[in-house]
């Protein structure tokens, strides 16, 4: 007993001199990650992480990604569990929940908000909920390019931007859009 405390009181002060990112966290309880992985103010499930795996280049944004749905605890003391699969160049956008059970390809958009309860195939957009394809990441990225050369693109990052840059660009997307760094 004396030990168990001990060793708790080491890690506690260990946690304070020199504290773990969240992400540290979730890879030690097992979660799996690729190179590239960029994960902004969102939840990966704390308990089932070691059912999560995520690849190369993906970005997660203000999103939930579930690998347990506990509505069925109440009914029969026991949650749903399933894998998480996410591939490699996926953007996740604001807002979206991933739930548990799912495979989301390669090359997917997963538009701000949507709530993606099937898999999807590669090179897929998805949105809304439940999250449906709405189109093709090739399009997309086609117009995008194409949108490039005709719009307003500015080159400073945001939080380096002075006054009269934001003044600049305040009056030149007036009823139009661009693209930022």
């Amino acid at each position: 007993m004396l030990i168990r405390i001990l060793k708790s009181i080491k890690i506690r002060i260990q946690n304070k001199i020199n504290p773990k990112t969240e992400l540290e966290i979730l890879k030690e309880r097992g979660l799996k990650y690729g190179k590239n992985f960029n994960f902004f103010n969102s939840h990966i499930d704390f308990g089932h992480c070691w059912l999560i795996e995520i690849g190369d280049d993906v970005t997660i944004t203000n999103s939930a990604i579930l690998a347990h749905d506990a509505s069925t605890k109440l009914y029969f003391n026991k949650s749903k569990i399933g894998r998480v699969k996410i591939g490699n160049r996926v953007f996740i956008g604001f807002g979206s929940v991933i739930l548990c059970n799912v495979t989301i390809g390669d090359d997917v958009i997963v538009a701000a908000g949507s709530i993606v309860t099937k898999s999807i195939t590669d090179g897929c957009i998805v949105a809304g909920n439940p999250a449906r394809v709405i189109g093709e990441t090739s399009d997309f990225l086609d117009k995008h390019k194409k949108n490039l050369e005709e719009k307003h693109v500015y080159d400073t990052y945001w939080p380096h931007k002075n006054q009269q840059q934001i003044d600049t660009i305040i009056r030149e997307l007036d009823g139009d859009f661009g693209y930022d760094e």
